[in-house]
């Protein structure tokens, strides 16, 4: 399973990559389209074709949109995005994590309890409240500053404000384990054999505790990425994340949404971004349980 999602997500970006240069040329062309779209469809049905092994006429693989744009190029491009925002901000995560939790944990104990409070009480803000707070303050600098959010460079800074947001707050899981993980070796004999030896603490971080933290540090990333771009997906979805022109698997599934109803159900529009979604979440997961086999130290000699 896990080789099979490592293989799902390298077509993914390899789609994705693809798409990019679909993307910088219709960004422009599709902010004014989008723009312009207030009127009213007298035929819904004339622009918005299903794919043709549904029923269609259209020559698109997956269907077009209300703009007569291809599906397949859509859904790639706005798995693009997602998947930028989710590594982006797991990196950010994990980098804060892994350093605050290893400082603490080898500070002297006031140090480390002081460090821990403060991630509980950052616990005990409310995670999307921040988030939600932080876009929409950047939105209104942007705003004091005559760039309209459709704009290109609105856009690509909403996307590098998404990134921290989300990366700031999703640190705090990372940190408790990291300072679990550390405490707990450090009272092992091969920790005590390393400082009775005088082992240099640089040496015992990189040579000796690091291989060890290596497995829940690559799990809890793994797990990080999709939580990312959950908050990215429900942002956008919302209409505070990412905006037209530019795509993500969460503003695609709200336009899809809106176009389920009694009278014209367009469902191909909502299936495709929420199915992307749906199986990368699932191969990340795969993948990160295969990589904890992989790279844990205990668990390679179970399985030997």
């Amino acid at each position: 399973m896990g080789i099979a999602g490592a293989i799902f997500l390298i077509l993914v970006i390899l789609g994705t990559l693809v798409s990019l240069p679909w993307t910088f040329g219709h960004q422009e062309i599709d902010g004014q389209l989008s723009t312009s779209r207030r009127f009213e469809r007298t035929n819904p049905t004339q622009v918005l074709q299903p794919p043709s092994w549904a029923g269609g006429t259209s020559d698109h693989i997956l269907g077009s949109d209300h703009l007569g744009r291809d599906m397949l190029a859509r859904v790639l491009a706005g798995g693009g995005i997602s998947l930028v925002v989710g590594l982006a901000a797991a990196a950010t995560a994990v980098f804060l994590g892994g350093l605050w939790g290893m400082i603490a944990a080898s500070a002297p104990r006031r140090i480390d309890g002081l460090m821990m409070r403060i991630v509980d009480v950052l616990y005990g803000l409310p995670y999307i409240l921040i988030v939600v707070l932080l876009v929409v303050a950047v939105e209104g600098l942007l705003d004091r500053l005559g760039m309209t959010i459709g704009s290109s460079a609105a856009q690509w800074v909403n996307v590098l404000t998404l990134w921290l947001a989300i990366g700031a707050v999703s640190w705090l899981t990372m940190a408790r384990v990291i300072r679990g993980q550390v405490l707990s070796l450090r009272a092992r004999p091969f920790m005590e054999a390393c400082r009775a030896m005088g082992v240099p603490w640089r040496r015992q971080v990189w040579k000796h505790l690091l291989p060890n933290v290596l497995g829940p540090i690559v799990v809890y990333a793994t797990l990080t990425v999709p939580m990312a771009m959950l908050s990215e997906a429900f942002l956008s979805f919302l209409g505070i994340g990412i905006r037209e022109p530019l795509p993500s698997w969460g503003n695609l599934a709200a336009a899809g949404l809106s176009e389920i109803n009694g009278v014209y159900s367009h469902w191909w529009l909502l299936v495709w971004p929420c199915l992307m979604i749906a199986l990368t979440l699932l191969s990340l997961n795969c993948l990160g349980e295969w990589l904890r086999v992989r790279f844990d130290p205990r668990q390679a000699e179970m399985a030997s």
